[in-house]
Parts: C-alpha cells; sequence; structure tokens
C-alpha cells in the first residue's frame, strides 16, 4: 500500500529540488491550492503589487541559489549573476527551485533540499507536527533525516550574504554526508 503525499502548494517546479517554505502568500495566491510555475516577468510585477517585502525574498531565494554552485549544486549554471537568475528562471517550470506555502514534507526517501525561512515560522510547524530540529545556532537548524534546515526569514536584514554563506556552507555539510549518515540524530 502507497502512501500519499500531501499536496504542496505555491510557486515554482513541482519536482523542486530546493523546496523554500514560507508562512506568508503574495496576495495573488491567497487561494492557490497546487504548486504553479511563475513565468518571466511574474517576479518583478509581484514586486511592484505586493511590496518590496516580496522582492526581497526573491533575491535572497536567487542569491542563495546562485551561491550554491560552490557546493556542486549547479542550478544557477550558465546565468551570469544572481539577479539573472532571479528574472529568467527563478520558481519556473523545470527551474528545481519552489517556494511553497504548505508544510514540509517529512519523508526519508525525498531527495530536495528543504529550508523552512525564520524561526519563527518553523517554531509554529514544529508545534504541529515535531520536526525533529537540532539547532546549531539561535538562528540554524538541521534535521539531516529529512534533509530539512531552517534559516533567517528570506529578507536582506535577517539572512545577510554572510549568513546566506553560512547557510550555503551548512548545506554543503550535510548534503555531503551519505543518507541515513546524520550527527545529530
Amino acid at each position: 500500500m502507497s502512501k500519499t503525499l500531501p499536496v504542496t502548494v505555491g510557486l515554482g517546479d513541482t519536482n523542486a529540488l530546493i523546496k523554500v517554505y514560507i508562512a506568508n502568500r503574495p496576495m495573488p495566491y491567497q487561494h492557490l491550492s497546487v504548486c504553479q510555475p511563475i513565468v518571466i516577468g511574474d517576479i518583478a510585477e509581484l514586486g511592484r503589487a505586493c511590496g518590496n517585502g516580496w522582492r526581497k525574498v526573491f533575491n535572497v531565494y536567487a542569491k542563495l541559489v546562485f551561491a550554491l554552485q560552490a557546493q556542486d549544486i549547479k542550478l544557477a549554471s550558465g546565468t551570469p549573476n544572481w539577479q539573472h537568475y532571479r528574472d529568467n528562471h527563478l520558481l519556473q517550470a523545470g527551474s528545481a527551485t519552489a517556494l511553497l506555502f504548505s508544510p514540509p514534507v517529512l519523508d526519508e526517501q525525498q531527495q530536495a533540499i528543504q529550508i523552512i525561512s525564520g524561526r519563527t515560522y518553523a517554531n509554529a510547524l514544529n508545534k504541529q507536527q515535531s520536526l525533529g530540529l537540532f539547532w546549531l545556532t539561535p538562528e540554524f537548524a538541521v534535521n539531516p533525516r529529512y534533509r530539512l534546515f531552517v534559516c533567517p526569514y528570506f529578507d536582506y536584514r535577517q539572512l545577510s550574504n554572510d549568513k546566506i554563506g553560512y547557510l550555503q556552507s551548512l548545506l554543503g555539510e550535510y548534503l555531503a554526508q551519505p543518507c541515513g549518515d546524520t550527527k545529530h540524530d
């Protein structure tokens, strides 16, 4: 008997390898019930329609994916900079990225990198279902079994370039381990 996975709701590639979970939704997507890819121009339009906060979320996401090239995660290869990646690839069909409004999937078999944006949101999710998080710092946590990471909210003030670098190295450290070989179980 196969188990049914929960429906993921958000923006991006339904087969994402990097899934970012966020507590709020941009206004045009309040009633979204599936994972829907965006097209070129949607990020700029969302920034205009929904404000600077959403533009920051997309910028930080693009910066992280661009930085992950150093960890051999080459989703942004062939793009000259993170801005080009954001505008032409992020959250589009085939991009392997998604911004999700539903809770993370706790399945040891899934291979996606799952990142919860914000400690407050992670704590709220942890009350709904035990995420088994190991807090490395007051802002960063991990559960390697589910390839689940927590970082500060995707905003320049909270997830600065230095903290993006720390998250990038953290992902590299944990993803280099064979599945099941976890430091903090």
